[in-house]
């Protein structure tokens, strides 16, 4: 097992980041056993930097090399006035995992949510990442809801 870092900072992302998101996206699709077209990539790169987006993110740096990403999306409820938070996209780079990056970009994204009173924040994940599910476990409540996509 990785010791843990006693270094893991969570920022914003940076234009400076964009060739090491660029390295963790790939591997987070090929994780997923997925791809998603160039034009796809450049959009939600776009997208994560643009003020005005729903869309944000986060990285997490290991002992100053950008080891983590997560992706949100913010948007509006029927069921609230407040906006909910979809954390779309969580990864962390292989060789860092165990060292609290995961667990910091989700700490981040919910301290974000209390701050500014979203209504909550949610996630999915495969039903075999069960690596992962030790830590969502941990840090939020599993729901009996099911996930249908047409």
């Amino acid at each position: 097992m990785v010791e843990p870092s006693l270094s893991v900072t969570i920022r914003p992302l940076e234009p400076q980041d964009e060739a090491r998101w660029r390295v963790l996206w790939d591997g987070y699709l090929e994780f997923y056993k997925s791809s998603v077209s160039a034009d796809v990539t450049n959009t939600t790169w776009a997208r994560l930097l643009d003020p005005d987006s729903q869309v944000f993110g986060w990285v997490a740096e290991v002992d100053g090399v950008v080891q983590g990403f997560v992706n949100c999306v913010l948007h509006a409820n029927t069921w609230t006035t407040a906006p909910v938070c979809y954390l779309e996209d969580l990864y962390t780079a292989p060789d860092a995992r165990g060292q609290g990056a995961g667990r910091g970009l989700i700490e981040a994204v919910t301290t974000r949510a209390k701050t500014e009173s979203w209504h909550r924040v949610y996630w999915r994940t495969n039903a075999d990442n069960v690596t992962a599910q030790a830590l969502y476990d941990k840090l939020a409540k599993r729901t009996a809801w099911v996930t249908y996509e047409a």
